[in-house]
C-alpha cells in the first residue's frame, strides 16, 4: 500500500522545485498549485508557485486541505527563519519543538463554522516518529540539527521591531518566521503527521550590528540544500 507524502517548502527552498512540472487540485477552500518528484512525493509551494504572496496571503486552510484530498499521512514543512536565541544560529538546522503563535486574521481552523466545531489539543502537534527519523537521517550525513526549538510566527510581510524581538525573547522564542501559524495547527486538526523545519538566515532585528544582515548567498544555498536533502531523504525513508 502507498503512503501519501508531501512537503510544503516556503522562501527560498522553493526555488530547488522550479524545473518540476506543476499540476493542480481544487479544494473548497481554493485551487492548490503543487509538484511531483521522481519518487511521487508532492511538494507544495506555500507562496505558490513563483512566490506571488506574502506570508499574511497564503490559503493556509486551501494548502493543507489540498493535502488530505491527496491522500497524504506524513508532511514536512520547511521555513526559512530569523534567530532568537543562541539555540539556532544563522546557517544551523533545527527541529520545531513548540510555538507562539502572534499572528492576527488568519483563518486558523477547519472547525469555526455554526454547528462545526472541534478543540484539538497541541501538546504534540508533531510526529516524534518523523523526528527521530530526521535526526536519524542528519546523523547519517555528519550534521547535527538543533531541536526542541520554540518558534513565534508573526504576521508579516515586514519584519519585527528590535523592541518585538526583545518581548519574543523574554517569552521563550528561539526563532522567529511568518509562516508556522496557521499551517501547522490545520495539518494537526487534519491528523496528518508532520514535522517542521527551520533553518536560520539571519539574527533577528536588534541583535545584529548591520541591523539586519543576511548570511551570503553561498552559505544559504548550501543550508537550503541541506534542509531539502535531509526532508526529502526522510519522507523517502517512511
Amino acid at each position: 500500500m502507498t503512503v501519501e507524502k508531501a512537503l510544503i517548502v516556503g522562501s527560498m527552498t522553493e526555488e530547488f522545485f522550479s524545473s518540476m512540472e506543476s499540476s493542480s487540485i481544487e479544494t473548497e477552500y481554493g485551487e492548490v498549485e503543487y509538484l511531483t518528484t521522481k519518487d511521487g512525493i508532492f511538494v507544495i509551494p506555500r507562496h505558490r508557485i513563483g512566490h506571488t504572496l506574502s506570508p499574511n496571503a497564503i490559503n493556509y486552510r486551501a494548502n493543507v486541505k489540498a493535502l488530505e484530498k491527496l491522500g497524504v499521512k506524513y508532511v514536512i514543512t520547511t521555513h526559512a527563519v530569523g534567530s532568537i536565541s543562541q539555540k539556532l544560529v544563522p546557517t544551523e538546522i533545527g527541529i520545531i519543538g513548540d510555538y507562539i503563535n502572534f499572528t492576527s486574521s488568519r483563518p486558523s481552523s477547519f472547525f469555526d463554522g455554526e454547528g462545526n466545531v472541534k478543540h484539538t489539543e497541541m501538546v504534540f502537534p508533531f510526529s516524534k516518529e518523523m523526528r527521530a527519523m530526521f535526526l536519524k537521517k542528519a546523523f547519517d550525513e555528519k550534521i547535527t540539527p538543533r531541536t526542541n526549538l520554540v518558534y513565534i510566527t508573526t504576521n508579516g510581510p515586514f519584519f519585527e521591531s528590535p523592541a518585538e524581538i526583545r518581548a519574543f525573547r523574554s517569552w521563550g522564542a528561539d526563532v522567529v518566521g511568518m509562516t508556522l501559524n496557521p499551517e501547522i495547527n490545520l495539518i494537526h486538526e487534519l491528523s496528518i503527521n508532520a514535522l517542521s523545519v527551520a533553518f536560520s538566515v539571519n539574527w533577528a532585528s536588534g541583535l545584529d550590528e548591520e541591523g539586519l544582515g543576511f548570511i551570503e548567498k553561498e552559505s544559504r544555498d548550501r543550508l537550503m540544500r541541506r534542509v531539502v536533502s535531509l526532508s526529502l531523504g526522510t519522507l523517502e525513508a517512511i
